[in-house]
């Protein structure tokens, strides 16, 4: 009889360091690396246009179409596929002995805990975050961003809601589950990942201004932080999940109350 010969791979799978930093460059050039491409473009368009920042504008959420149901497809479209790089990401992770869900801590096997840390963060990062973003308008260093207005359709908070999910799994998977594990793969420090990730994350937000690329860094400090002492990114997915909603649902009221504030001066 042949003989079988079982061998254990590690943690990294059996792959090598060039392979690890291949697949880094591939999974973030399909998702959130892009995004941060195309912010960097951006923020430089802004900021050698005749206009100042502050009297220039970008969008979140927009209508994609005139016609509702193909609003409606477009939009469910959008972001379900910009959650195809999460699950790309978590297959890559998998290994033979445990799961990539497990192994990056999303999973629902402490739901009370995860609910309370994702609470507590959206509390410490979100009253915060309102104040600095204000200051941030008022200084000239925001653009103005032109959320989805509320009254659409009767969808339209139902996909809101589907959109801040889609964000909360994106970046918490990609750009802490994912990337932290792999870094931490080719031998970085704990604080260089911390940095590397926040600097990722300031960077595909700078399309919205210098505000966000600095308020989104701090967060992925924290976030970043938070992760490497729980060991779980589902509580860093609860407190995006619910920064995200508030931002979606309460901007266009803040809109409504506070127009010179959140808009364009021109």
């Amino acid at each position: 009889m042949p003989r079988i010969v079982c061998a254990y791979v590690g943690e990294n799978g059996g792959m090598s360091r060039a392979r690890i930093r291949w697949e880094i460059v591939i999974v973030l050039g399909l998702s959130l690396g892009a995004s941060a491409v195309y912010s960097v473009v951006s923020i430089l368009a802004a900021v050698t246009r005749p206009v100042a920042i502050a009297d220039q504008s970008t969008s979140v959420n927009p209508q994609l179409s005139e016609r509702e149901w193909l609003d409606f497809v477009y939009q469910f479209l959008s972001h379900f596929f910009d959650l195809v790089p999460v699950a790309l990401a978590i297959y890559l992770l998998w290994l033979p002995t445990q799961t990539g869900f497990r192994r990056i801590g999303l999973t629902f096997e402490q739901p009370r805990t995860d609910a309370l840390r994702g609470l507590g963060l959206f509390l410490a990062i979100g009253i915060p975050g309102i104040a600095f973003f204000v200051v941030c308008r008022l200084l000239g260093i925001n653009l103005a961003v032109e959320a989805s207005s509320l009254d659409g359709y009767w969808w339209t908070i139902p996909m809101l809601v589907f959109s801040a999910l889609r964000a909360a799994l994106s970046e918490e998977v990609i750009v802490v589950g994912y990337l932290f594990t792999r870094l931490k793969q080719l031998g970085w420090s704990p604080w260089w990942i911390i940095g590397a990730a926040a600097l990722l994350r300031g960077t595909y937000h700078l399309y919205q201004g210098f505000g966000p690329f600095i308020g989104n860094a701090v967060m992925g400090v924290v976030f970043g932080w938070c992760y490497l002492r729980w060991g779980r990114v589902m509580p860093l997915v609860v407190a995006h999940l619910l920064l995200d909603v508030a931002s979606f649902v309460g901007y266009p009221l803040a809109v409504a109350l506070w127009p010179a504030v959140f808009t364009t001066g021109g």
